[in-house]
């Protein structure tokens, strides 16, 4: 047990700072960076779907998830024609996946579940990741890149922050289990813990920090993004405790060693990460 907490904290405390560090650099490191992310996060989605018996289309689903972050940025960034572009080359690949799993499967190769899966894998895994670049680089992060790159590290803070709080009430509370089949050790005294911690650390750290390097959010609008990372968070934690359920595995890989998989260290940002975005879009920050 020591040694697995010693190996988590190992990792921990060299994936923090490398997460640090793409977000200030920007740009397209960090697209690069999560666009990695989105390809290993799409293959453990892969490899879930194959243990029970689907084979996705890999190389166009692991294609769509690296190109994601990296359109993402373009068309935020750069002033490329975004929204026509993206939906047409969205459409094109979603076109393409039949004539693929036409040409490799047939009838008799399941091409309905494997294009549906290579379509939720790549999106999943990558899509909601994405839209860290638009939080990082809003309106004025050219002009303030430092007060971007908090606003950018705010919500992972808050995330990490209510899953500690959630598994602390839980350990310390008990009482009913909020999902025994997809999850038995969460209850609803750790749900409660948590949300409560992402709204006070949320306007703590928002009054302390956040309008320190010049933002000027109030208390409601702070309470506001706590509410979303405390409930939202803990949701995406539970639904990717279902797809692990539904293939019979504790973690979607063994890649992070005391972490397990890349979407077991992330399930809860990617409902995180989007929602904070449209909420800071709601604010006109970004």
């Amino acid at each position: 047990m020591a040694g697995n907490l010693s190996t988590r904290i190992g990792i921990a405390a060299v994936l923090i700072p490398a997460a640090v560090g793409a977000l200030w650099l920007g740009g397209w490191p960090l697209a690069g960076a999560i666009a990695a992310l989105g390809v290993l996060g799409t293959r453990e989605v892969f490899d879930l779907a194959r243990r029970q018996g689907i084979d996705a289309l890999a190389a166009p689903g692991y294609a769509a998830a690296a190109a994601i972050p990296l359109a993402t940025y373009a068309a935020h960034r750069l002033g490329w024609p975004g929204g026509t572009t993206a939906w047409y080359a969205g459409v094109l690949w979603l076109l393409a996946l039949p004539v693929v799993a036409m040409a490799q499967r047939g009838p008799k190769g399941r091409p309905l579940t494997a294009v549906a899966v290579t379509v939720f894998g790549a999106l999943y895994a990558s899509a909601p990741l994405a839209f860290l670049i638009v939080i990082r680089h809003g309106l004025n992060s050219e002009r303030q890149p430092l007060a971007y790159l908090v606003l950018a590290v705010f919500p992972l803070a808050l995330t990490w922050i209510c899953d500690t709080a959630a598994f602390s009430a839980g350990s310390q509370f008990g009482g009913p289990k909020m999902a025994p089949v997809l999850s038995p050790r969460k209850t609803w005294s750790g749900a409660a813990g948590g949300l409560a911690g992402a709204l006070v650390f949320a306007v703590a750290l928002g009054l302390l920090v956040l309008n320190r390097f010049g933002w000027q959010f109030g208390v409601w609008q702070l309470l506001g993004i706590g509410l979303v990372v405390g409930v939202v968070g803990q949701v995406g934690d539970l639904a990717e405790s279902l797809l692990k359920r539904e293939a019979g595995v504790k973690d979607s890989s063994d890649l992070i060693p005391g972490h397990g998989g890349v979407l077991d260290r992330l399930d809860s940002l990617y409902f995180v990460i989007p929602a904070t975005a449209a909420l800071l879009a709601l604010y006109g920050v970004i």
